[in-house]
């Protein structure tokens, strides 16, 4: 049996609550999201949008809900990754699917909403981007701050904190064209600093962290909730929430054996597939490989056709047979162009263009779910778009349904304000359908 190959997680503040708690909090912050998925994905049908006007009325009327609230679940169910879009149907993405029985799961649809509570909470109107990007970047040092505190920190405080970072970033931000055409000049230092602008966006941040259930407002106050400060913790970390891989995988059904293999080396990995493959006829276990990779899971969908690569001929009719499915073209394309003798570091010649930036996409939803953020952060450099100005615009345009959660968790992993600028603007206009 091969060795595993892990890394010890740090241990969580003293105080945390148990994971199955934590779980238990996440399902209730995000138990109308979860409702109104459910719904859209059973109610949508194709040629509809699923909360076009009229199914809108619908949603509410069988859910007994306001269309405003349909309209803010369905937003944070997005986030979330409970459902996806595929053109005009709604799907439930994977998170959902195992919502009931993997806190796994629970938690990092959590946690792509706390990444992304700048966007389920849009900024007041009339501020200027430039303030409202500068505020969110302030924000991971208000909630260390609240997290160092354990306990209320007064609002006066944290505009203080506020005040002062925003000030820092605003002097040291040095702008860098991420298009053809220049920025506008900076606003004056009186303007973006000013008290009452600070105090709005500090009400605006603060608002926006506690509807997605990381802190609590009292009178003058905020405290982090326990799924706030784990989830500070988690960042300042810079660990994942990842599924534990099981013992025994060779008795393991597919996705469980992949996940069970996910953090072994290549070579250890390999030899999981083989003994997990000759414990079953060829034939169906192929099929169960690829029954995964259908799935929602982008790490499990990848993983799947690392193990194809181990059966290697006997496999290749079924994996032609997928070309013509776009979650599996670019992976099938790969793997065929290796299975007819390409160097793997020249296979990428293969795809098109579109190909290339679905996957990186794809690769991408894997390392945001299952990967450490700096691996994120250099998955930038696999791009075949050679610069992020480039890569932002095909990036829009290839439609992959996890795309706003993958910029979203780029942007908050890159540790250079203007990039995760530019890629926090294309996240928020992919969210919103805007250009």
């Amino acid at each position: 049996m091969a060795t595993r190959h892990t890394r010890p997680a740090p241990r969580p503040p003293e105080g945390t609550p148990p994971r199955a708690e934590l779980a238990r909090q996440a399902r209730k912050v995000l138990a109308e999201a979860v409702r109104i998925a459910r719904w859209a994905a059973d109610a949508a049908t194709p040629g509809s949008p699923p909360l076009a006007a009229r199914a809108l009325e619908h949603a509410a009327a069988a859910l007994e809900l306001s269309p405003a609230q349909v309209r803010a679940g369905w937003d944070r169910a997005r986030l979330a990754g409970l459902v996806e879009l595929h053109g005009d149907t709604a799907r439930p993405g994977w998170r959902l699917r195992a919502w009931d029985r993997d806190d796994s799961a629970v938690l990092r649809g959590w946690v792509a909403l706390f990444d992304a509570w700048s966007l389920a909470h849009p900024a007041p109107p009339g501020i200027e981007s430039t303030a409202v990007a500068e505020a969110v970047e302030a924000v991971p040092q208000v909630l260390s701050l609240l997290q160092l505190s354990a306990g209320p920190v007064t609002v006066p405080a944290l505009l203080d904190l506020l005040g002062q970072r925003v000030a820092e970033l605003h002097e040291e931000r040095c702008e860098v064209p991420y298009g053809p055409e220049p920025l506008p000049a900076p606003a004056e230092p009186a303007s973006t600093h000013a008290p009452e602008l600070v105090a709005l966006l500090l009400d605006w941040a603060l608002e926006g962290l506690a509807a997605v259930g990381a802190l609590t407002l009292g009178t003058g106050q905020a405290t982090l909730t326990p799924l706030g400060n784990w989830a500070v913790w988690v960042k300042l970390e810079q660990i994942c929430v990842a599924a534990q891989s099981p013992a025994g995988n060779i008795e393991q059904a597919a996705a469980d054996m992949l996940l069970g293999c996910a953090r072994l080396t290549p070579g250890p990995a390999r030899a999981e597939y083989r003994a997990w493959l000759a414990a079953r006829p060829v034939g169906s276990a192929v099929a169960e490989l690829l029954d995964v990779a259908r799935g929602e899971d982008a790490l499990l969908r990848g993983l799947a056709f690392e193990a194809l690569r181990v059966v290697g001929a006997p496999a290749e009719p079924e994996v032609r047979s997928v070309v013509t499915d776009p979650s599996l073209r670019p992976y099938a394309l790969l793997w065929l162009a290796e299975y007819d003798g390409k160097d793997p570091e020249d296979a990428q010649e293969v795809l098109s263009r579109e190909e290339a930036t679905w996957l990186w996409v794809d690769t991408a939803a894997a390392v945001a779910d299952h990967g450490e953020t700096g691996l994120l952060v250099r998955h930038l450099d696999s791009a075949v778009q050679g610069t992020v100005p480039a890569l932002l615009d095909e990036v829009r345009a290839v439609g992959h349904p996890r795309t706003v959660q993958v910029l979203v968790a780029l942007a908050a992993a890159h540790p250079d304000p203007a990039l995760a600028k530019a890629v926090r603007k294309a996240a928020f206009q992919v969210h919103t359908g805007g250009s």
